[in-house]
This record gives structure tokens, C-alpha cells and sequence, in this order.
């Protein structure tokens, strides 16, 4: 059973953070901001996919000035994410953004962070104090070295520091993040920032890489964290489309048992025993299975030893032959198909289960 950290909560649009409130999913765009068209479009397609807080690049004015049009046409909450420009983050807010990601340190001085803490008190935006391994003070550098597993003090220093001095500007509303490309730094670190703060955190692995390292590193640094109770909203960083972040981050909650959202697929891993050409049928099915909100266990096995036998606790599924499949519901065959049909009989079959559960 996971006992989730007790943290203060603050809300973000619609979506509260921290607290008693559910571990959130985000996402960042990887559109130019300043086409607002595409930038709605893409959060349009994470939103389907479950994403409920998303986050822009705000490089210049162009794409602060755009915060604006995207906020009418998005469903989920906006985070406008700053570096250097202050004006940026003032200009971000005055537009519309219901957070902003910033790295207090190098926004130029104090004077310049409270006008960005005056416009956040001034417009109900939380800040996110988003610290990295590569953006940390020269002085803790030399103090504490680079961060390691053995040794993050650099990070939380860092992040502590900052939000210090935000909340010697009166202003608590805040999220803290300290990321690092190493899986064993993100997770020591943010153990030892949850033992000295009660803010909530936003956890992560900033430059994962590609879909499978990305997957595997974020997945286990952020497996571990989340089993321990640590994080209360959290990304997964790929070089990748975004909905395929936002894809990865439910399979993690759903392995852990923490949230749930849409099917579950069990597919096998195939073997000198399958017949059909499962791997084109089992990603459509997936694609499929992406658009469905019920709760249902939904298997895919390429032969009939793993198909209604051990694949019995499913709901519904499909497992292959020479030339047919078969389509089966709690162990029980209900079909027989011809292998070009069998994909578009399956989603009828998923369709109607879908419509039965309301």
C-alpha cells in the first residue's frame, strides 16, 4: 500500500496539486508557441490522451503574446515555462497562464523576481521552481561539486535557495522541481527534498532520451519515487510526440495501482508458435484503446496456448491462427474470423463493450 508524502496543495486552472489530490499528468508541447494553430491542435490530441496540465515554451513576446488564443481554444490548464526574460513570465500571466515554470536564479536579480512574484500574487498563478543539474549556482558548485547519487546537496540547495527568496517576497504559492538526467540523482535527490519541505513536487527525468531509454529511465527513477509516496504531479520526457508521454505516464500509475484510465492491454511477446501477424494488430488495437475511458483488461495473444487459457481474467481479447483468430470474452470463444477481419470485428466488439459500460 502506498502512503503518499503529506504536502501543502495549490491549484493550477482546474487541477489541484499536492495535498489529498491525484497525481497529475503532464506534458510540454513541442510546437512553435508562436503558431498558436498547431500549439491548440497538439494539446488538443494530449488532452484526449489524458494529459490534464500542459506546458509551452515562452522564448520571446510572439509566444507570450500567443498564451492568449491558446488558453480560449485549450480544456486543460496552461504553464507557461520561462528562462532569463522576466518580462516573459509577467507578459505569460497578463496573457492568460495559470503557472509558470521559472528558475528564480537566473531571472536577473531580486528586483526583477518580485515583479514576477507581484504579477503571479496579482493573477492567481502558482510559480514552479524548476532547478536543474545544469542551470545550479556557481557558488553551491563549488561548495557541494556536481550532484551524484552519493551526494544531490547542489540541487536541493539550489531549489531551497530559490524558494526562499520567493517566499521572502510574501508569496508561497509554489511547486518545486529538481531534475537530472541520471536516474539514480533524481532519485536521491528528491528523497532528500521531501524530507525537508512540505511544498509539492513535480518530479521527473529531464532529458530522458528516445521512446524505450526514455521510457525505462523515467520509469524507473520515477517508479521508485512514486512507490516511496514521493511527487504529486509529474512528466515523462521523451524524444518523442507528447501524447506518448503522456501514454507511458498512465501505464506507470496503472502498474503501481495508483490511477487508472482507460483499458489495459495484455499482449504476448510472440513465439515460433504464432500464425498471424500480431505486432500491426496489436498496436492498432492499442491506438484504439487510447480513445476508450472504460475500465477494461484487454488481451491480444498471437496463438491459442496463450490465448483464452492464460489469458482468462481478461475481459475480452483476441489470439491468432493460421489464417483466423479467434475472439474470446472471459476464457469463452464467442468468434471465429478470417484474419483480414478480425481487427474491424474486434473494435465493433470493443465498441459495443464500451457502450455497455456506459
Amino acid at each position: 500500500m502506498i502512503r503518499r508524502r503529506q504536502t501543502r496543495q495549490i491549484r493550477i486552472g482546474d487541477v489541484s496539486i499536492g495535498g489529498s489530490a491525484p497525481i497529475s499528468v503532464q506534458s510540454m508541447t513541442n510546437t512553435d508557441t508562436r503558431d498558436a494553430g498547431r500549439t491548440i491542435a497538439q494539446i488538443g490530441e494530449l488532452a484526449a490522451a489524458g494529459c490534464e496540465i500542459v506546458r509551452v515554451a515562452v522564448p520571446d513576446p510572439q509566444a507570450a503574446a500567443a498564451v492568449r488564443q491558446i488558453r480560449e481554444h485549450i480544456s486543460i490548464p496552461l504553464i507557461a515555462d520561462i528562462h532569463f526574460d522576466w518580462r516573459l513570465a509577467v507578459a505569460a500571466m497578463e496573457n492568460g497562464a495559470q503557472g509558470i515554470r521559472v528558475n528564480p536564479g537566473n531571472l536577473g536579480g531580486r528586483e526583477k523576481l518580485a515583479r514576477v512574484v507581484d504579477a503571479a500574487r496579482m493573477n492567481g498563478v502558482p510559480i514552479r521552481v524548476g532547478v536543474n543539474s545544469g542551470s545550479i549556482e556557481k557558488d553551491l558548485l563549488a561548495r557541494y561539486g556536481y550532484p551524484t547519487p552519493a551526494d544531490p546537496s547542489a540541487l536541493i540547495e539550489s531549489a531551497l535557495r530559490n524558494v526562499r527568496l520567493i517566499e521572502e517576497l510574501g508569496y508561497t504559492e509554489m511547486k518545486i522541481s529538481i531534475k537530472s538526467s541520471d536516474v539514480l540523482t533524481t532519485i536521491a535527490g528528491y528523497r532528500r527534498l521531501a524530507e525537508v519541505t512540505d511544498y509539492p513536487l513535480h518530479i521527473g527525468v529531464t532529458e530522458a532520451g528516445g521512446l524505450i531509454p526514455g521510457t525505462v529511465k523515467s520509469s524507473v527513477a520515477l517508479g521508485i519515487l512514486l512507490f516511496e509516496g514521493i511527487g504529486d504531479t509529474f512528466r515523462i520526457s521523451l524524444t518523442r510526440d507528447p501524447v506518448e508521454e503522456v501514454r507511458v505516464a498512465y501505464e506507470l500509475l496503472r502498474a503501481l495501482r495508483i490511477r487508472e484510465r482507460g483499458p489495459e492491454l495484455i499482449s504476448c511477446p510472440t513465439c515460433g508458435r504464432t500464425r498471424i501477424d500480431l505486432f500491426p494488430l496489436a498496436e492498432a488495437v492499442e491506438r484504439h484503446l487510447q480513445t476508450m475511458r472504460t475500465s477494461l483488461k484487454v488481451a491480444v495473444m498471437g496463438c491459442v496456448v496463450n490465448g483464452p487459457g492464460e489469458a482468462r481474467e481478461a475481459d475480452i481479447g483476441i489470439a491468432g491462427g493460421h489464417g483466423v483468430g479467434i475472439i474470446f470474452k472471459k476464457g469463452e470463444i464467442i468468434k471465429k474470423v478470417k484474419e483480414d477481419e478480425l481487427l474491424s470485428v474486434f473494435l465493433e466488439e470493443l465498441r459495443k463493450m464500451e457502450e455497455e459500460n456506459g
